[in-house]
């Protein structure tokens, strides 16, 4: 059996300090849960004594039943000259009710002279008094030694000594922090080998990635002993991040051997990815590896062809492994490769004259200023329409997109759309913040009593870039759209020198992709032997 590596996620602590991301005590609760779900051993939920919020979330996660994770409540040693029981920052723990603490204390000579302005041995024995008094009220104590790395450069001795002072009180962990994430992998290496030749206390690695290498400087730690790794969903955290855990345990799991999450959970981290991105409001990073969006999309027709033969020739592992999938883009590089795998994909079938004519189209397109391998729902609207495969299922007349200015106050947009859906016509117009919301608010006021589906979705995403920056005011611009209607989000685009023209088509195509997606699984439904039509 594969030697385990624990896992510690500090998202809810360590990740909500990244900037631009704030999590409510609700936004904690469903990620802890989620993470609970996937299989992770530790989820440190926050500092209860610098946090009313996190202590909150401690409270409220009494009454969940967790399956397997261990929540863990996050603090400091005691302040110097105090009694670690009457430090306020520990008695917090305490109240907490978890079964698990983390303190960290400093490892590095420089703070503990300059930043705590103490002596070296008050500062051990601070680290020494605050484990064993955790200890004492049953805790399980991990001790994250702060800036350990920077110390162990800087003082080695020291630094050694602040973590026997932790393992000497009762710690059952200490993990070794790259705190400012400067160090390389050799360095990470050497120190953690240095370590367990010292301490008999198991020992584990947190990373921050100021470097880009907290992925790199975890595996290291683990290939020289660690055997607790700590990370954040998405590598969120402060500055630049910390180690992201959708490299590290695919990494340890898929490449080198090692236990993480329980068999088969894997194939879940591409959802628990964008399901904490949904909930902390940021959006993917498409190039993220492993459960990027882009992680395993194909361009290029030579890739695309070898790929679609042998995947290994482009792919370092299977998407499925960690629940992604493989996506091949239509450009103005693409072949026949492309064009088959995502007429397959939509269930098309082309000849190979109908093959190059469509090509030549899409690159003739690309040429104009649209962008297919960004919008996969405009992609499939337009082969489907090529090949006669698309029935229209409404008409628009007519639309008119209205924005008054006044002097001292807002402008006002409003939009007029005149649509014919079968032998009917709907005459509508509404008003919107800004000239595209006002158009999105009347095409939906239209379409909603003939096609409830469409109240389910809504725009998520609205991107513009000017493609001739030298034509100024006149130059042609492309409209990027993301839509979304719950469990699914789809991208559109359109083109035009007129900006509302170019937002009025990726718009519409929006729309259009989400009726024919509805359609479609009525048309499964339907076919499905028992289902109701």
């Amino acid at each position: 059996m594969a030697e385990k590596i624990l896992i510690y996620d500090t998202t809810l602590r360590d990740g909500s300090q990244g900037e631009g991301i704030s999590l409510s005590v609700e936004d904690k609760l469903k990620i802890a849960s989620r993470l609970d779900r996937l299989g992770v051993d530790y989820i440190e939920g926050g500092w209860p004594w610098a946090n009313p919020k996190d202590m909150e979330f401690f409270l409220r996660a009494r009454e969940v039943i967790w399956r397997q994770a261990r929540l863990v409540a996050f603090g400091r040693t005691r302040k110097p000259g105090q009694a670690a029981a009457e430090d306020a920052n520990l008695l917090a723990i305490k109240r907490a009710g978890v079964k698990v603490a983390t303190i960290f204390g400093k490892s590095w000579d420089l703070h503990v002279t300059a930043a705590l302005g103490t002596t070296l041995a008050e500062n051990l024995a601070m680290i020494g008094d605050s484990v064993a008094f955790l200890v004492d009220q049953g805790l399980e104590v991990i001790y994250d030694a702060e800036h350990f790395f920077d110390g162990f450069k800087a003082n080695p001795d020291y630094a050694l000594e602040t973590l026997k002072a932790a393992a000497k009180a009762g710690a059952s962990w200490i993990v070794l922090c790259d705190t400012n994430g400067g160090c390389l992998p050799w360095e990470i290496e050497e120190a953690v080998a240095r370590v367990r030749q010292e301490i008999q206390v198991p020992v584990g690695i947190h990373a921050h990635n100021d470097g880009d290498l907290a992925v790199a400087n975890t595996l290291a730690a683990v290939t020289a002993g660690c055997r607790q790794v700590q990370g954040t969903i998405n590598g969120f955290g402060e500055r630049c991040g910390n180690a992201d855990l959708c490299s590290v345990m695919p990494n340890l799991e898929l490449k080198m051997g090692y236990q993480c999450l329980p068999p088969g959970q894997l194939a879940f981290l591409t959802e628990v990815s964008r399901y904490v991105s949904e909930i902390a409001n940021v959006v993917p990073a498409g190039n993220q590896p492993f459960v990027g969006y882009s992680a395993f999309a194909h361009k290029g027709g030579i890739h695309v062809s070898a790929v679609l033969k042998a995947p290994d020739t482009y792919e370092h592992i299977r998407p499925q492994q960690v629940g992604n999938e493989r996506r091949v883009l239509m450009s103005d590089q693409a072949g026949a490769s492309n064009l088959r795998c995502k007429a397959e994909e939509m269930g098309l079938e082309l000849n190979p004259e109908r093959e190059r004519s469509i090509i030549e189209g899409i690159k003739e397109l690309e040429r104009q200023g649209y962008q297919f391998e960004g919008a996969d729902a405009s992609l499939e609207l337009f082969l489907r329409k090529t090949t006669g495969e698309y029935r229209q299922q409404f008409e628009v007349e007519y639309v008119k997109a209205l924005v008054e200015k006044r002097a001292g106050q807002e402008a006002i947009s409003e939009a007029i759309v005149k649509l014919r859906v079968g032998d009917q016509v709907v005459h509508t117009a509404a008003e919107g913040n800004g000239p595209v919301n006002a158009m999105d608010n009347a095409l939906r006021k239209a379409l909603e009593e003939v096609f409830p589906a469409i109240r389910h979705m809504r725009l998520t995403d609205y991107k513009v870039r000017v493609l001739d920056e030298k034509d100024a005011t006149s130059a042609r611009v492309r409209v990027l759209i993301e839509s979304r209607d719950g469990s699914n989000s789809w991208n559109t685009v359109g083109v035009s020198t007129n900006i509302i023209e170019a937002s009025w088509e990726a718009l519409l195509d929006s729309m259009e992709y989400a009726l024919l997606k509805q359609q479609q699984e009525l048309n499964k439904r339907a076919a499905a032997p028992g289902e109701p039509y």
